[in-house]
């Protein structure tokens, strides 16, 4: 094959170098199995075997790969960087549902690969049920694929595989979400990813001494600070934060739900500044804030109208906790909203769709967008009224580029359209319509927990196959922000 390539096209001769960098992410990936291994090792748990099987098939893989197209040196182009980030969201579930697939009884490949994918984009839909269950190691796993899945495997790689001789601002660009993904924090790229790498990793530990602080088992604090966050929403408990039916805990989730809703990028220049000024000046923050938090009183008021709790307290605890969780595209629960008057899931499932940060580790076409699309229809008002004014739209301070206003639109009609398209398979493939609906919203924006049939309460077991694969393809493509995928399928993409 590599001699088959050496004699072949530019194309293929690209294809090889982007096969050969897979392998160096393969071989990464198998090395994260290390961690629940030793646990597993340590504690005597009957998922040893099992973790290490895994590991050394995905290093085998990874290694063969690299081995195969060592020789292919060629710079990656950006375009190079859109195949990269795709075959690599597209293969790592199945490598990453190893652990799953060996361990646990009866799992099918289509069942392990949407547990992996949904771990991995971080969208937090399961289809596995009696988690209190499961060896501590493999729900440290699960946790482990969303953190990681986070901040973006991608992300990852760039700040090792320079040390490698692989250079990544192709990677990088194609990976990170948002309008304006070009914009640098340091001059070189993989100075840009370590830093927000160590930002992520040490709220995070944060976060972990926090849940262990205010009650968590030392287990449940890392694996729900992974799962926080990463905004990815698994736990390891059937019930969810029900399970610790605890205020102190919810509070501490909230926070930090809230934390990595913001742009990372607005928590790394505001610790090299060591100011505030850079929330104050983030163009979304503010936003994010306001819509959020006003759903949550919304809807508190809305609970306690029709007395859904006892009290106005008790209506904003479980309405603060819930909301947050949708609108940041967590999908943890404390309760089943699903039950809650028919305006409060509607309204939760909308946030999820734009609330979080682009930057962040949140799904959804991101709350920068949608600030730009209300700007660009208040400016038709203006023009309506006022043929002949020139109205930039602006943010800050910042003309924001026509080039930028027509990315921005055309990501949302397609965004829409592949919602549609999504739902009207699962219809046809005899969900109701409802359940179709959400559980496309609730997998295209990573979010998780749907309504109906895919609701709080529920798992996405009771999908057939057919049904399972389109909701991973709804993860895999709103994880990657359609263009990435989307890309591949256009004949002038392999035009050289």
């Amino acid at each position: 094959m590599p001699q088959a390539l050496a004699l072949g096209s530019s194309s293929a001769r690209q294809a090889g170098s982007v096969l050969r960098i897979f392998g160096l992410v393969l071989v990464i990936f198998g090395g994260t199995m290390l961690l629940p291994l030793a646990l597993a090792l340590f504690s005597g748990e009957p998922s040893m075997d099992e973790f290490l099987h895994a590991l050394l098939i995905t290093v085998a893989c990874g290694l063969t790969a690299w081995y195969g197209f060592r020789h292919y040196n060629s710079e990656l182009q950006p375009r190079d960087g859109f195949l990269l980030v795709t075959l690599t969201w597209a293969l790592l579930p199945a490598f990453g549902s190893l652990p799953l697939l060996l361990f646990i009884p009866g799992m099918s490949f289509t069942d392990g690969f949407f547990e992996a994918a949904s771990g991995l984009t971080t969208t937090g839909a399961t289809v596995i049920s009696g988690l209190d269950q499961l060896p501590v190691s493999v729900n440290l796993w699960r946790g482990q694929l969303q953190w990681m899945g986070g901040m973006g495997l991608i992300v990852l790689a760039v700040a090792i595989l320079p040390l490698l001789g692989v250079g990544g601002r192709q990677i990088f660009s194609a990976e990170t979400p948002g309008a304006f993904k070009n914009a640098n924090l340091t001059p070189r790229i993989e100075d840009t990813a370590r830093g927000l790498w160590y930002i992520y990793v040490g709220v995070t530990a944060a976060c972990a001494f926090c849940y262990w602080i205010f009650g968590m088992s030392a287990a449940d604090a890392v694996i729900h600070s992974f799962t926080t966050l990463s905004l990815g929403g698994y736990s390891s408990h059937d019930a969810s934060f029900g399970h610790f039916d605890s205020p102190a805990l919810e509070a501490v989730s909230i926070v930090f739900m809230l934390a990595a809703g913001i742009n990372f990028s607005t928590h790394f220049l505001a610790w090299n500044r060591k100011a505030m000024n850079p929330y104050r000046a983030d163009a979304e923050a503010g936003w994010f804030f306001a819509v959020t938090l006003s759903s949550c009183v919304a809807i508190a008021v809305l609970l306690a109208l029709y007395h859904t709790y006892p009290s106005f307290g008790t209506a904003l605890r479980y309405s603060l906790f819930n909301v947050i969780s949708i609108a940041t595209t967590t999908g943890y629960a404390n309760a089943d909203y699903a039950l809650w008057p028919i305006f409060a899931p509607g309204l939760m499932l909308f946030l999820c769709l734009f609330a979080s940060s682009a930057g962040s580790t949140g799904g959804g076409v991101k709350m920068i967008r949608v600030r730009l699309a209300f700007l660009q229809i208040r400016r038709e008002f203006v023009r309506l009224c006022h043929p002949n004014a020139v109205v930039p739209i602006k943010i800050g301070e910042q003309v924001v580029p026509p080039a930028m206003m027509v990315s921005v639109l055309t990501f949302l009609a397609a965004y829409s359209a592949v919602i549609v398209l999504l739902t009207l398979l699962l219809t046809a493939s005899g969900l109701s319509l409802t359940t179709a609906t959400s559980a496309v919203i609730a997998c295209i924006s990573n979010t998780g927990p749907g309504l109906n049939e895919v609701g709080p309460s529920t798992t996405y077991a009771v999908l057939t196959d057919f049904q399972t694969w389109v909701c991973a393809i709804a993860m895999l493509v709103g994880r990657l922000e359609l263009f990435t995928v989307l890309i591949l399928f256009t004949r002038g993409y392999w035009r050289r």
